[in-house]
């Protein structure tokens, strides 16, 4: 029987200017899927990514391995649920590389020689281990998303959880990135734009507008429905409409 990592029922958030983000949004996520979330802008992706870890708290019920996301748990849910931010620069704040992958493993407890071979073998996963002495802001856009993947792998995580990880790259860093969560052996979630990218690396799609999941299955099902995806704003990747031409 497959292990439940995510499951989410009612749940609901507002901001505190009265926009409501989420609104009785349900959904399960299995170890090994891959699952993207696709929407329009303002649709409620980003705000239902952090839930995952706990960043935002709203109504109804998130639960990350049968644990509440509670303030009690919240450490425990965050070394499981590694969650990569849109802009990098929002998660590389250290001097050099090594201290922004080692960060999670050193507030772990692990000991430097623990510290060391984690940091070592995450950016060996995301091929940036001869970047381990540079300073993270001298990094091009693309190698700064490959470390700030690292930061996240560095501490092991169960679930990796990106908001659009291919926004702004060129297309050489996009498809390295592209390939790169292909052979990432973890149970994903992706928010994104990027259908295409979603066609090559998810199982599953979950279609989100206005707060509320609007449709949700295997992603060729999903994609291939044209009617669907325009109605909520979106594009059939470019290989699915000459498909159909």
């Amino acid at each position: 029987m497959l292990k439940k990592l995510i499951e989410i029922k009612g749940l609901s958030y507002t901001y505190p200017d009265g926009t409501k983000a989420l609104d009785s949004v349900g959904l399960n996520i299995f170890e090994g899927d891959s699952t993207g979330i696709i929407g329009p802008n303002g649709s409620g992706k980003s705000t239902l990514l952090l839930h995952l870890n706990g960043i935002l708290r709203g109504g109804g019920q998130v639960k990350v391995l049968d644990m509440e996301a509670e303030e009690q748990s919240l450490n425990f849910i965050r070394s499981k649920i590694g969650l990569v931010f849109q802009n990098p620069d929002d998660q590389l704040f250290m001097p050099t590389v090594f201290d922004d992958v080692a960060f999670g493993p050193i507030n772990m407890g692990l000991s430097g020689a623990e510290v060391e071979v984690a940091v070592k073998r995450a950016l060996a996963q995301v091929d940036m281990s001869g970047a381990i002495k540079r300073s993270s802001h001298h990094l091009s856009l693309g190698e700064k998303r490959r470390v700030s993947i690292a930061t996240v792998l560095s501490m092991n995580p169960e679930m990796l959880v990106l908001d659009e990880p291919t926004s702004n790259l060129d297309p050489k860093h996009r498809r390295e990135l592209i390939e790169l969560l292909g052979r990432l052996n973890l149970t994903k979630a992706i928010a994104t734009h990027d259908l295409s990218m979603v066609m090559e690396t998810c199982s599953k799609v979950v279609v989100i507008d206005q707060g509320k999941i609007v449709a949700a299955g295997d992603t060729f099902d999903i994609l291939k429905d044209r009617d669907l995806l325009e109605e909520h704003d979106l594009e059939m990747p470019g290989s699915l409409l000459y498909e159909q031409l």
